[in-house]
C-alpha cells in the first residue's frame, strides 16, 4: 500500500487474490489492510495537511503538481488501462478512453486551483471590514467502486487536491491494482509524502474504519445506495461532510417521432456498454406504443450481432462481468424477472460461447411485458439486462420514468424540440440526455436525485464540495463600544 509517501505491507502482512474476470482466475495479490493501516494512512494525511511542504505551497504550485500528474497519466494511460481490463474485465476500448480522459480532469482542476476566491462583503455595520476565505476541509476519504476505479478516483482526487486537502483512497477489493499503480505517478509527480495515500482491503476492515476515523473531515463515495446509506449513517455520527454518487435505474425513453435506428444505438449504449455495469445504465426502456413492436424487433436484431469475448480485443463489444458475486447477482435477477412473469425475449443465461472461455459472461438479456412494479424494473441489476415497457403519451412516460427511488440519469429520443425541453424539465434525474446517452465532461456537473445520491462531481462548482467558508471581521474603529451589546 502507499502510505505517507512509502510503499508498505499491510499490518500483519495479509494479502488477498484479485481475479481476472475473463479467465476466472487470480492474477494479482493485493495487501489486505485493516483498521491499523487506516489509522496510519489518516495520520499521515493529517500530518501532511497541517505540517510539512503541502500547506506551504501556494495554490498555483498545487496546480502545477496536478498538471504534472496529468501529463504523467497521458504517458502511462494505456498501461493503466491494461491493468484495469485485467482487474474488472471491461473493454480495453472503453478503459483506454477512460484512463486517457483522466488527464483533462486533472488539468482542468489544476487550472482552477488558483481561481478559488473569497469575497469582500459590504456589511451594514459601521467601522467594520468583512471578507471571506475559502479553505480546505482537511483529510478526505475517497471510496471508489470496481466498475471504473481510476476515473472515479480522479473525479474525487482532482478537486480535493486543487482545494488543498489531503486524501486517503480506498479502492474496491475487486479492483485495487490500477489504483496502486497510479500511486507511482503520484510519487513521480512530486506530491509531498502523505498528501495522497491508498489503503486496500475489504469494507468492514478498511472502509468503515476510514469513514469513522475522527480525523477524516469528508467522505466522497461512489457505489450502491445500500452501502452508501451505511456510510452516510456512519459519517453522520462524526458530523462529516459527504458527497455520494449512488445507484440508478435510469429510464431511456423512445418516442414515435424519434430516429429509430439512432435510438436503437442509444439504447444499446445505455445497457450493453460496460456490460451494463455502470450507474447510469439505461436499464428501463420505455417505448411509445405506436412503435413498440417495430422498435423491439430492430433492437433485438441489433443486440444479436454483439460480439462477446476477450475484453483486450478491439473487436469485442460485450465483455465479462467484473466479479463472480456480481455474476451471481445478475443471474438471480434474471430468475426473479421470470418468476414475475416478464417475457424473456433474448438471452437470460450465462454465456457459453467458445470465445467466452471460462470467464464470467452473461448473455445480453431483454425482457418485454415488464410492469413498472416488478423488481426487475425497480431494483438496480448492474448488468446487461434490459426491461422494456410501453407507454401511451408524454404524461405516462414521465409517470413511469419518475416512479422509481433512483434519479441519476434519463434518456429521451425525439425530434420534437418542445418535447425534448419539456421532458428534460419534468424527469427527476441529475442528468438528462436527449438523442444521446452516456456523454460526460469534466466541465459539467454530474450527480443524482433521490436515492442516487447528493453533491456533484465535475464542473467548476465541484471544487466547492471540498472547501469551507471562513468569515473574517476587522474593526476599523478607534474605540471599542459597549462590550455587553452585540454589534
Amino acid at each position: 500500500m502507499y502510505i505517507g509517501g512509502r510503499w508498505v505491507d499491510a499490518d500483519g502482512g495479509g494479502r488477498f487474490e484479485s481475479d481476472n474476470p475473463y479467465t476466472g482466475k487470480p492474477w494479482a495479490l493485493i495487501p489486505r489492510g485493516n483498521a491499523a493501516d487506516v489509522d496510519r494512512a489518516v495520520q499521515a494525511a493529517r500530518t501532511a495537511f497541517t505540517a510539512g511542504d503541502w500547506p506551504k505551497l501556494n495554490a498555483s504550485r498545487r496546480g502545477v503538481l496536478l498538471r504534472t500528474l496529468g501529463d504523467l497519466v497521458t504517458e502511462k494511460s494505456k498501461a493503466l488501462a491494461e491493468i484495469e481490463v485485467r482487474d474488472n474485465g471491461k473493454l480495453y476500448a472503453e478503459m483506454s478512453g477512460q484512463t486517457a480522459y483522466m488527464a483533462p480532469w486533472l488539468h482542468y482542476y489544476a487550472g482552477l486551483a488558483d481561481k478559488i476566491e473569497g469575497s469582500v462583503i459590504p456589511v451594514d455595520k459601521p467601522d467594520m471590514f468583512n471578507y471571506t476565505r475559502s479553505e480546505p476541509l482537511g483529510v478526505v476519504a475517497a471510496i471508489v467502486p470496481w466498475n471504473s476505479p481510476l476515473l472515479l478516483a480522479t473525479w474525487k482526487l482532482a478537486p480535493a487536491l486543487a482545494a488543498g486537502n489531503t486524501v486517503v483512497i480506498k479502492p474496491s477489493e475487486y479492483t485495487s491494482a490500477s489504483v496502486l499503480e497510479f500511486m507511482k505517478l503520484i510519487e513521480d509527480a512530486g506530491f509531498p509524502p502523505g498528501v495522497v495515500n491508498v489503503v486496500t482491503g475489504f469494507g468492514a476492515q478498511v472502509g468503515m474504519p476510514l469513514v469513522e476515523h475522527p480525523l477524516v473531515a469528508k467522505v466522497a463515495f461512489t457505489g450502491s445506495d445500500a452501502t452508501g446509506q451505511r456510510i452516510y449513517e456512519a459519517a453522520a455520527r462524526g458530523l462529516k461532510r459527504v458527497t455520494m454518487e449512488l445507484g440508478g435505474k435510469s429510464p431511456n425513453i423512445v418516442f414515435d417521432d424519434a430516429d429509430l435506428d439512432n435510438a436503437v444505438k442509444g439504447v444499446v449504449s445505455g445497457i450493453l456498454a460496460a456490460t451494463g455495469q455502470t450507474c447510469v445504465a439505461g436499464s428501463r426502456l420505455l417505448v411509445q406504443q405506436s412503435v413498440h413492436d417495430e422498435f423491439v424487433e430492430k433492437l433485438i436484431a441489433f443486440v444479436k450481432t454483439a460480439r462477446m469475448g476477450d475484453p483486450m480485443s478491439l473487436e469485442t463489444q460485450v465483455g465479462p462481468i467484473a466479479n463472480k458475486a456480481q455474476l451471481e447477482k445478475i443471474l438471480k435477477y434474471i430468475d426473479i424477472a421470470r418468476s414475475e412473469h416478464a417475457t424473456l425475449a433474448l438471452g437470460g443465461t450465462r454465456a457459453s460461447r467458445p470465445e467466452c472461455g471460462d470467464g464470467w459472461f452473461v448473455e445480453p438479456t431483454i425482457f418485454t411485458g415488464v410492469k413498472n412494479s416488478m423488481r426487475i424494473a425497480q431494483e438496480e441489476v448492474f448488468g446487461p439486462v434490459l426491461s422494456i415497457m410501453p407507454f401511451k403519451d408524454e404524461e405516462e412516460a414521465v409517470a413511469i420514468g419518475n416512479d422509481v427511488v433512483y434519479g441519476l440519469a434519463a434518456g429521451v429520443w425525439t425530434q420534437n424540440i418542445r418535447r425534448a425541453l419539456t421532458m428534460a424539465d419534468r424527469l427527476q434525474a441529475g442528468t438528462v440526455w436527449v438523442n444521446t446517452y452516456r456523454a460526460n465532461s469534466y466541465m459539467s456537473p454530474f450527480g443524482g436525485y433521490k436515492r442516487s445520491g447528493f453533491g456533484r462531481e465535475g464542473g467548476k462548482d465541484m471544487i466547492a464540495e471540498y472547501l469551507q467558508t471562513k468569515s473574517v471581521w476587522i474593526s476599523t474603529s478607534t474605540d471599542v463600544p459597549n462590550p455587553f451589546i452585540q454589534r
